[in-house]
C-alpha cells in the first residue's frame, strides 16, 4: 500500500467513523446522496447501496480532510462523470438551501435587533448579500450550462475545437471572497441591539458557508479540472492512431481544418490559439500532424492543399 494512502480513508472504512472524525463529510455525503443510518458499514458498502462510485467519494472525502495529498493521489482514479453529478448537486446545494437559508436568518437577526424598524446600515448589508447571491448564482449556472456540459460531451467521445479546460481553470476564481468581506463589515461596523445571539448565530454560519464555498472551487481546480485534462488528453491520444491507421492525407479533421484555415490566411500560432481559444501548444501540436499526415511542410503547399479542397476560398488566402 502506498504511504500515502496509509493514512486516507479507504473503502474498508467505516462510514461512522468517517463522519465522526470529519464533520464536514456531512454536507458531502447530501450532495452524493448518501443518508444517514449507516450504522456498522463500510464506505465500500455505503457507496454501493447508494449507487455511489466509492473511489470518487473516497476523492472528494480525503481531499476534505487531508488537502492537495490526496487530489494528487486521486486524480487518476476519480469517475469524471460522478464527479461532475456531485459539483452540481453541490451548486444546487448552495443555491436552493445553504445561501437563502443563512438570507432568512440574517433578515430575521437584523430586524428584530432594530425593533422592526430596518435601518440604512440594515438594508445595505441585505442589499450587500443579495447581490453576492446573484454573483454566486451566475457563477454555478454558468459552470452548469457551459463547463459541464463541455465534459458531457467529453464523456461521450467528442472533443469540441473551440474549447479546453484549461481555459477554464485560468479563468476560474473563488466565491468565497465577498461573503469574507461580509462578515468582516458585520464583525467590524455592525452593532447588534436586542439580538445578539441571532446575529452571532447567522455570523457562525457565514464561516461554515465561506468554508464550504472555498472548499467547493478547490475541489474544482485540485481534482475536477486535472480530472478533465487526463480525459481530453485520452480522447486527443486515440485521435492519431485512428489517422495513422487510415493512412489517408484526406483523413484530416475538422479541427485541423480550421488550424489549415488559419495558417493559410496568414494568422500566427498565437493568433490561431486565441481564435479557436486552444493554447499555443496544441496549435504546434496540430501543425506537426497535419505535416506528417499530408506530408507537407511549407504554407505554400498547405494552401494548395486548402484550395484544391475547398477548406478557403482563393481570395481568402493571403499572399507569402
Amino acid at each position: 500500500m502506498d504511504r500515502k494512502m496509509a493514512v486516507f480513508y479507504t473503502e474498508t472504512s467505516k462510514m461512522s467513523d468517517l463522519i465522526c472524525d470529519e464533520p464536514a463529510l456531512l454536507q458531502m455525503m447530501c450532495r452524493f446522496g448518501i443518508p444517514l443510518g449507516v450504522g456498522e458499514k463500510s464506505v465500500a458498502e455505503i457507496c454501493s447501496r447508494a449507487g455511489v462510485h466509492p473511489v470518487t467519494f473516497l476523492a472528494v472525502a480525503n481531499f476534505t480532510k487531508y488537502g492537495s495529498d490526496a487530489a494528487d493521489y486521486f486524480v487518476d482514479k476519480v469517475s469524471v462523470e460522478a464527479l461532475v453529478a456531485y459539483l452540481k448537486q453541490a451548486h444546487n446545494y448552495f443555491l436552493d438551501f445553504q445561501l437563502p437559508a443563512i438570507r432568512r436568518k440574517l433578515l430575521e437577526a437584523i430586524v428584530c435587533s432594530n425593533k422592526n424598524d430596518v435601518n440604512e446600515v440594515s438594508y445595505l448589508i441585505l442589499k450587500f448579500y443579495d447581490e453576492y447571491m446573484g454573483e454566486v448564482r451566475r457563477h454555478m449556472q454558468h459552470e452548469n450550462r457551459n463547463i459541464f456540459t463541455y465534459v458531457d460531451d467529453l464523456l461521450k467521445g467528442v472533443r469540441r475545437a473551440d474549447f479546453e479546460i484549461a481555459r477554464f481553470a485560468r479563468s476560474h476564481v473563488g466565491i468565497d471572497k465577498k461573503l469574507q468581506e461580509l462578515k468582516n463589515i458585520i464583525i467590524k461596523y455592525y452593532t447588534p441591539g436586542d439580538s445578539a445571539d441571532l446575529l452571532n448565530t447567522v455570523l457562525f454560519d457565514i464561516f461554515i458557508c465561506e468554508d464550504d464555498l472555498r472548499r467547493h472551487c478547490e475541489v474544482e481546480d485540485k481534482l475536477f479540472v486535472p480530472a478533465v485534462m487526463r480525459l481530453e488528453a485520452s480522447i486527443d491520444s486515440v485521435t492519431p492512431a485512428v489517422e495513422d491507421a487510415a493512412k489517408s492525407a484526406d483523413n484530416v479533421s475538422e479541427r485541423e481544418k480550421e488550424i489549415i484555415s488559419c495558417i493559410v490566411r496568414g494568422l500566427t500560432n498565437k493568433e490561431i490559439a486565441d481564435k479557436l481559444n486552444i493554447s499555443v501548444n496544441t496549435v504546434l501540436t496540430h501543425r506537426k500532424n497535419i505535416s506528417r499526415k499530408l506530408n507537407i511542410h511549407s504554407v505554400s503547399g498547405l494552401t494548395i492543399y486548402a484550395i484544391v479542397n475547398s477548406i478557403v476560398d482563393i481570395a481568402q488566402v493571403k499572399v507569402q
